[in-house]
Formats: structure tokens, C-alpha cells, sequence
């Protein structure tokens, strides 16, 4: 007769544990990036164990957090020196996590300043790394290809000409498209949006957009509202709508407005809804950043403006490689669209910009063909190719 001892499964073999994928998304962008990264994924990878660091997008799609995604959240070069330690103990604690689990390999969407460290040292340890979306070394400090051919082992990368620079510099790199030529429609619908946005179909329309960034709303709203206040001077019919990134950036918004004694320019705020006020809009005063792209994906004229902290534009205008900032002209090589930096982002200069934006018929039949090209070779399906990509890189 068989003991209780020969009836346990002791001697079974163990389940196998689950293919375990570590992604790191720094702030909203991001997230919503590497989202789409893990919805390609997933129908391959059904029982993968996707963790790290991450916001509601990829919480979505399955994903496990360890901290809030806004623990890393920072913007500006002096505005990460008080939270450095708690940063640092973030990355700390999760490279010791994952040089215990050893994951088939780590993600890290954007956010360089994190995820190049901890690719370095993970990489360095026999982890595959993948960064998705290569910072962008071709418009300053092109001195971090050396960093990020120690840290990356795969970049995937969302720029056609980017592809060539990390192949001369020997990093295994895969073109994967970028996700807003997919969400934004071809051939926009402005009637629509209009209708949405309770605006007439025949206003003359300016969407303002000073950034979705505290620190940028701080430095951009008084020059992006005062060229609004003398826009209207020129001609009173404009209607002025400005969306909002939430009801923090709202209040900081209208107290920065009253503050510069700007409060009898009359702007329609919205919840969110960007991408609405700029299919509504004629032409769009926006931030350098990834907006500015978005303008350009809409067809739309815009004028570029950025402002900082005087200490912080000190050091990064040393910094650049090329003459220019905006999306739209990087990736045109030329200036398509006017970009009025620092100083030069006074409301005269901003309201002048706009004013041609608006009033020239043949420039804007210029631009929304420029764009529409632009816009067909960023045309990817973002999800299946960048998926491809990790797949490929950890053999799945």
C-alpha cells in the first residue's frame, strides 16, 4: 500500500512562471505609448506578466504599477534637483527587483533621464533593453549616443530619419511609426468639432495651448492670453477656445490670467478635449512639444512659442544642434511655421505671428499639404510594429 508521502505531488514538475515583461513610463505620453506597445502585445503574450511603472493607459491593458506614475513625473532641468533622492530611490529599488527577477526584458517608454540609467545597468547585467522612442540626440546633446549604446539593446524609434543615426552609432533600431498619425484622422473633421465645441461654422477660430504642464502654463499663459487681447484688436469677431489638461492646470490657468490683468480677454476653457479645439481651430498658438505635432497631424497653421525660467534657457540654448525646436519644422528641415522662443514670446511678436497664420489663404493652402505628407510617412500601425520589435528581441 502506497504511504501519504508517495501520493503528494511533490515530485510533480512546478508550473512553469509566466514570461515576465518590466516597462517604465515616466508621464502621460508615455503611458499612453507604451499602452498601445502592450496592446500589440497581448494576443501574442496571453498569460505574460507585463509590471513596473506605469499610468491608467497601461493599467488598462493589465499592467501592474508598484509606485503612482506621478512619483516621477517632473519637468525642467532645476525642477528635478529637490526631488533627486526620492527619484533615485525609485530607480534603485526597482533595478534591485528586477536584477533579482530577471525579466525577458525591460521597456522604457520615453523619459531618458530614468530609463537610460536603469537600461545601463540592467543591460550591463544580461537584460535585454529596449527604449521606446529614441531621445532626441539630433536636436541637442547628441553626446548621449555613447550613454545609449551602452544602455539600449533594441530602440524603436518613431521618426523615419531617426533610423539611419542609430544604425551608423551601431544600435540595433526598428522605425515603428508614430501612434498620433493613427489617432488623428487624415482629413479632419472642423465642422464637427465645431459643433461639438457650440462654436459656428463659419467663426474665426484660435486655439490657444500654453502647455499642459504647470510650469509651462506659469511661463507661457500671460504672453499666449495678452497676443489673444490684441488678436481682438484687430478683429473682434475671433473666438478663442483653450483647452485644459485638468481642473489644477484650470484654476492655475484663470489665476495666472487675472494676475497679468488679462481677465476682459475672453476665452472658451474646455476639459481636456484638445484634439477637438484644434480640429475646430483656424490657426493654434501652442508650446514646443509634442501639441505642436499634433497641430501639424490637424493640417493647421500655428505659431511655436516656448518659455522658461531664465536659468534653465541659459543652459539649454547652448545645447541645440540645429535652428530649430518645433516638430513640424524638424521634421521639414525648414521653417514651415514661425517659432518665437523665450523673449522673443512677447504678445506683440506672438500676436503679429498668428495674425499672418490667419490672414495668409495661400500660405495655409501651402501648409495643410506640407502636413498631409508629413502625416502619410508617420503612418504606421504602431501597436503590431513595435510589438514585432520586442518580439523579435526576446524571442517569443
Amino acid at each position: 500500500m502506497a504511504s501519504s508521502a508517495d501520493l503528494t505531488p511533490a515530485s510533480a514538475p512546478a508550473a512553469p512562471s509566466p514570461l515576465s515583461l518590466a516597462l517604465v513610463a515616466g508621464e502621460p505620453s508615455g503611458d499612453l505609448l507604451a499602452a498601445r506597445l502592450l496592446s500589440g502585445l497581448r494576443p501574442h503574450l496571453p498569460e505574460a506578466r507585463f509590471h513596473g511603472i506605469g499610468g491608467e493607459h497601461m493599467m488598462a491593458q493589465g499592467f501592474e504599477s508598484h509606485w503612482p506614475m506621478d512619483k516621477l513625473t517632473v519637468r525642467g532641468l532645476l525642477a528635478v534637483i529637490p526631488r533627486y533622492r526620492e527619484i533615485k530611490g525609485i530607480q534603485n529599488q526597482l533595478r534591485d527587483q528586477l536584477l533579482a527577477e530577471r525579466p525577458a526584458a525591460f521597456i522604457g517608454a520615453d523619459y531618458p533621464g530614468f530609463n537610460l540609467g536603469l537600461e545601463e545597468q540592467l543591460k550591463a547585467a544580461g537584460i535585454p533593453t529596449i527604449h521606446y522612442i529614441g531621445p532626441q540626440i539630433w536636436a541637442w546633446r547628441g553626446g548621449r549616443i555613447k550613454k545609449i549604446i551602452r544602455a539600449v539593446s533594441h530602440m524603436l524609434v518613431v521618426f523615419p530619419f531617426e533610423e539611419e543615426i542609430y544604425r551608423q552609432a551601431g544600435v540595433p533600431v526598428s522605425y515603428v511609426g508614430h501612434p498620433l498619425a493613427e489617432l488623428i484622422p487624415m482629413v479632419p473633421d472642423e465642422a464637427g468639432a465645431r459643433r461639438t465645441l457650440g462654436l459656428a461654422e463659419d467663426a474665426n477660430v484660435v486655439a490657444i495651448m500654453p502647455g499642459s504642464r504647470m510650469s509651462e502654463l506659469k511661463y507661457n499663459t500671460a504672453a499666449f492670453v495678452g497676443a489673444a487681447r490684441l488678436l481682438l484688436q484687430r478683429d473682434r469677431s475671433l473666438r478663442f477656445v483653450a483647452p485644459m489638461a485638468g481642473e489644477r492646470q484650470r484654476q492655475y490657468f484663470l489665476e495666472l490670467v487675472a494676475q497679468a490683468g488679462l481677465q476682459d480677454v475672453e476665452i472658451q476653457l474646455l476639459d481636456g478635449q484638445s484634439h477637438t479645439a484644434i480640429a475646430a481651430a483656424d490657426a493654434v498658438l501652442v508650446a514646443s512639444g509634442t501639441a505642436s505635432l499634433e497641430v501639424a497631424l490637424f493640417k493647421k497653421p500655428m505659431v511655436i512659442a516656448y518659455r522658461m525660467m531664465e536659468l534653465e534657457w541659459q543652459i539649454l540654448r547652448h545645447f541645440g544642434y540645429q535652428p530649430w525646436i518645433g516638430l513640424p519644422n524638424i521634421l521639414s528641415r525648414e521653417f514651415v511655421v514661425p517659432e518665437l522662443l523665450q523673449n522673443a514670446a512677447n504678445p506683440q511678436a506672438l500676436a503679429d505671428a498668428m495674425w499672418k497664420q490667419l490672414s495668409d489663404a495661400p500660405h495655409r493652402l501651402r501648409l495643410a499639404q506640407r502636413f498631409t505628407d508629413m502625416h502619410h510617412s508617420l503612418l504606421r500601425n504602431s501597436a503590431v510594429e513595435s510589438a514585432a520589435a520586442v518580439l523579435k528581441v526576446i524571442k517569443a
